[in-house]
């Protein structure tokens, strides 16, 4: 029999026990182990300037990883990201170049990029076709209609106050101004997933269609506004790609579409949608730019960056198959070692 004072230190412990087996939590601490074990074996890797360059390295990755934890959680996946900020990144430079002003440059690159995620959304939630087929599609589109906007030139015509605001940080603290909006996105995308019925109807969206469909969740809009969102935000990190190496290239971004999609897995969400957070998904950014810039700091060639990126996609798939079936075994024993009580057959009339 359990005293009041039992029960009251379980009610206290319960909470905090679900706190630290979240995926979350387990997130953080290998956010953190990664930054420790890097500190430690790399003494550059605590200089202010490391925060400076560690940040501006991973924003264009945590825009486009943002929207893409809304579109995998909803099962959907979006694999054009990297071609759309490309595309815009040649319209950018294209646009400046011709004598367009700045800000209205980058009011029509954010239409272009709005524009790249309806096609997306259309394809995939009117028309029915899956979303791999066809971001893989539009993937080599808007990559090809890049070339013909741009060519093979590289244009770098851009104001100087602009790619300064964007390269620039706070004195010698090494905190970009980048973080600022960056950080305000965070928390924007975190309450649109977790805070709003839109955000539930996602999750539910993911684990069953039919269901959500069932209980009224309108699933194409669902569809439509993640896939969207996904275009629009991709489009920004084009714009911020071009003014940071101040140069728009046909080729800009390309290949990074495959370090979102493993820094958002990593980050805990689920490829057969359901299952994922915001706060995952920017630990998983994190820490795949952690570990790549660590290794650039050693020299280590980029064949091995790659590498890295791939196996933590691979492992990222594979571990939490390998979780469960190890559960299951685990449970599986467990009710085997059980006794089982036999009843008398006439002890139950008895």
């Amino acid at each position: 029999m359990s005293t009041p004072t039992q029960t009251s230190s379980r009610d206290f412990i319960a909470p905090i026990r679900r706190v630290f087996s979240s995926r979350d939590s387990h997130m953080t601490l290998i956010l953190i182990l990664a930054i420790a074990v890097a500190t430690i074996l790399i003494p550059r890797f605590s200089q202010p300037r490391t925060l400076t360059f560690l940040t501006l390295d991973v924003t264009a990755t945590l825009l486009m990883a943002l929207p893409m934890t809304l579109v995998m959680i909803n099962a959907d996946i979006d694999l054009s990201v990297a071609s759309t900020a490309g595309l815009v990144s040649a319209s950018f430079g294209v646009l400046v170049q011709s004598g367009v002003g700045f800000w209205a440059s980058i009011a029509i690159c954010l239409l272009v990029g709005l524009a790249c995620g309806l096609v997306n959304a259309f394809m995939t939630a009117y028309v029915g076709l899956p979303a791999l087929a066809v971001t893989i599609g539009t993937l080599a589109l808007y990559r090809g209609l890049a070339l013909v906007v741009i060519g093979d030139q590289s244009i770098s015509d851009f104001p100087q106050w602009a790619t300064s605001a964007v390269t620039g940080s706070f004195g010698s603290t090494g905190i970009p101004y980048m973080a600022i909006p960056v950080i305000l996105f965070v928390i924007l995308f975190w309450l649109l997933l977790h805070k709003t019925p839109y955000g539930r109807g996602l999750f539910a969206l993911g684990y069953s269609k039919q269901a959500a469909e069932f209980v009224g969740i309108d699933t194409k809009r669902s569809r439509v506004i993640s896939l969207t969102l996904s275009g629009l935000m991709a489009a920004l990190a084009g714009i911020y790609w071009t003014l940071r190496y101040s140069a728009a290239k046909a080729d800009n971004v390309e290949g990074l579409e495959l370090v979102v999609i493993a820094a958002v897995v990593f980050g805990g969400v689920s490829v057969f949608g359901g299952r994922g957070s915001i706060w995952g998904s920017v630990c998983g950014v994190l820490t795949i730019g952690v570990l790549n810039y660590a290794l650039r700091l050693n020299r280590i060639p980029e064949v091995i960056l790659v590498l890295v990126t791939g196996l933590l996609l691979i492992g990222s798939v594979v571990a939490p198959s390998l979780v469960d079936a190890v559960r299951q075994r685990l449970a599986h024993r467990a009710d085997a070692r059980t006794p089982r009580v036999s009843v008398a057959p006439g002890a139950a009339s008895a």
